[in-house]
């Protein structure tokens, strides 16, 4: 089981968002545990910001509710791996989420405001961003770090291929998916996934995962490609659809 603290001056948004999805079910399972720490339990009289010195602008969460919200931590269950929210930090993908399943413990600073002082960073093992921009707070980031570690987690999720199947899991992007019904509005599902033919559907799976990642991600397109995905790659540039690649192979 993987335990996250979550270190917040909003703990009812971590508890709000725990209660549903994949993690309330990594959670049932006891596979997972979600701890909101509120750092104004921590905070004399409930401060837990004060301004900055140099007369910069904004608020800063101070040092004391944190180290004190760490060491409660550390005195109950073990040192945790910390993780502090920052624009800058190390963004989050899923070779590091994966990274991440090698703890049991993980506690997040959510940073407010104008950030944190910079002496929390002394207990701090990782900066972690979603991107280059900017939010309020990083109770979000947190969220999307938790979800993301959860759902890898053996036994959380009820169909596991699933996670083979991922985006990013593997070399290349995923594929469109379609549910019934098989017509709407006048778009109709691929014959192909309703052929039954296994081989066939696994070519196609295949073909729009490349075709995916050359359109939308090419930064992502792998540099040892086999023979059968230089062939994809390069019927995808000269504009050449699926159904036509497969006439050309008389594979249709």
């Amino acid at each position: 089981m993987i335990h996250f603290f979550v270190l917040t001056i909003f703990p009812r948004i971590i508890e709000c968002y725990s209660d549903y999805g994949i993690v309330r079910q990594a959670v049932k399972k006891g596979k997972a545990k979600v701890e909101a720490v509120d750092l104004r339990r921590f905070a004399p009289k409930g401060q837990v910001d004060d301004v900055p010195f140099g007369g910069l602008p904004g608020m800063v969460l101070k040092p004391e509710p944190i180290f004190c919200a760490y060491e409660s931590i550390v005195k109950e269950h073990g040192k945790p791996y910390v993780l502090i929210t920052e624009p800058w930090g190390r963004k989050i993908d899923q070779s590091y989420v994966r990274k991440l399943l090698g703890k049991d413990r993980i506690m997040i600073i959510c940073g407010r405001y104008e950030g944190v002082d910079e002496r929390v960073k002394s207990i701090v093992d990782e900066e972690v961003s979603i991107g280059d921009l900017i939010l309020s707070g990083g109770e979000l980031v947190a969220l999307t770090l938790i979800e993301a570690v959860i759902r890898l987690i053996p036994g959380v999720l009820s169909e596991p291929r699933s996670i083979e199947e991922d985006s990013f899991q593997e070399r290349w992007l995923g594929y469109p998916v379609y549910t019934r019904p098989r017509e709407f509005r006048g778009m109709k599902v691929p014959n192909v996934l309703l052929s039954g033919n296994h081989k066939l559907i696994e070519l196609w799976k295949l073909w729009h995962r490349i075709e995916n990642t050359v359109r939308k991600r090419p930064d992502l397109v792998p540099e040892d490609l086999t023979p059968l995905e230089r062939e994809i790659v390069e019927n995808i540039k000269e504009g050449r659809s699926f159904d036509e690649w497969l006439r050309s192979k008389n594979l249709s």
